[in-house]
């Protein structure tokens, strides 16, 4: 049962990164999308992560209760040495759906709105940032449990070069995979030219942000490039990747829009895989060579077989009604009355 745990700790950090990724990304995108562009980019994108929106955070809410409810030590280690970037990705999710809200259902228009979008807008892009400076702290080697000083304890490990090149690999991940979703969405074959040149861009920005992010890892002596590619998984993982953003280049002007997700959602799954592979069980990696693992501090023998099976039924009712939200959505007309935006 330990082994359907941690599946299920995987799968929901996976489609976090896919479709909160995509939600988070929609934000991105309107940021730095131009004042001529922005309104009708705005419409569109919430066209395609309808669903995403609906369901995004259930699944941090997942990987959350099966770290504190099924390996408590690592859920404490965690939230003490990175309570500071945890607290400021969790600002920016309230943030983010706080400003939201009022922007799109305040009773009155007035002033304020010019207040809800740059808050919606930043937060979209802080979040993600601060999620992937989480998950590079991890396992960066720089968590000190015998520090002697704040700073050495809660702001050097997840403050520095390579953490911060993750964070922005991260906000990279999530505006490609929000240009990939909103190119089936647009209304006419103008606004789709220009989301394949938006998706373009977004794809060259992720290989830019993925080299730094090895240059990084080189200057502060983490031996990522050895870690994704010292074993064969690892580079079976990246290879495919590789080859399948050739295909999507490809199909980018060929309207094969089901095949783009499909492709996008495959290559983010590769690179968590080829980053995740090579550390199975461990988890955490901290200063002075100790390792936090799944399979030697997971809670006691019952509570994982508890938290198995209920994973196990709970999935029997949320994954046939999610697959059912996905499906209402694609099936609406593009620009008809937006259900939950």
């Amino acid at each position: 049962m330990l082994y359907v745990v941690i599946i299920f700790l995987w799968a929901s950090i996976l489609l976090y990164v896919l479709l909160g990724g995509a939600d988070f990304g929609a934000g991105i995108i309107e940021l730095f999308s131009s004042k001529a562009n922005k309104a009708r980019t705005r419409r569109t994108m919430y066209e395609a992560i309808g669903p995403i929106w609906e369901a995004n955070h259930m699944w941090l809410i997942i990987a959350i209760v099966i770290l504190f409810v099924g390996f408590p030590k690592i859920y404490t280690t965690v939230s003490v040495y990175l309570h500071i970037p945890l607290v400021c990705m969790l600002l920016g999710i309230i943030a983010r759906g706080t400003a939201f809200v009022f922007r799109n259902y305040d009773a009155v228009e007035d002033g304020m709105q010019k207040i809800y979008t740059p808050i919606f807008t930043w937060s979209s892009l802080i979040t993600p940032f601060f999620l992937g400076i989480i998950a590079a702290s991890s396992v960066s080697g720089r968590i000190d449990t015998q520090a002697a000083d704040f700073l050495s304890a809660y702001v050097f490990s997840w403050f520095n070069l390579f953490s911060v090149t993750v964070g922005l690999f991260t906000v990279s991940i999530c505006a490609y995979l929000a240009t990939i979703f909103i190119i089936g969405q647009a209304d006419s074959a103008a606004d789709e030219r220009l989301f394949i040149r938006k998706a373009k861009r977004s794809i060259l920005i992720v290989m830019i942000s993925g080299g730094l992010v090895f240059a990084a890892a080189y200057a502060d002596q983490i031996p990522v490039f050895n870690w994704i590619f010292g074993r064969l998984p690892g580079i079976v993982a990246i290879v495919s990747a590789s080859i399948s953003l050739l295909i999507m280049v490809y199909l980018l002007d060929k309207q094969k829009h089901v095949w783009l997700r499909l492709l996008a959602g495959f290559q983010v799954t590769m690179i968590l895989f080829a980053a995740t592979y090579t550390h199975f069980p461990n988890i955490v990696l901290m200063k002075h060579g100790e390792k936090l693992s799944l399979l030697l501090h997971q809670g006691q023998a019952k509570t994982i077989e508890s938290l198995g099976y209920a994973l196990l039924i709970g999935s029997l009712f949320i994954l046939p009604a999610l697959i059912y939200l996905i499906y209402i959505f694609q099936t609406r007309k593009p620009g008809s009355e937006e259900s939950g935006h």
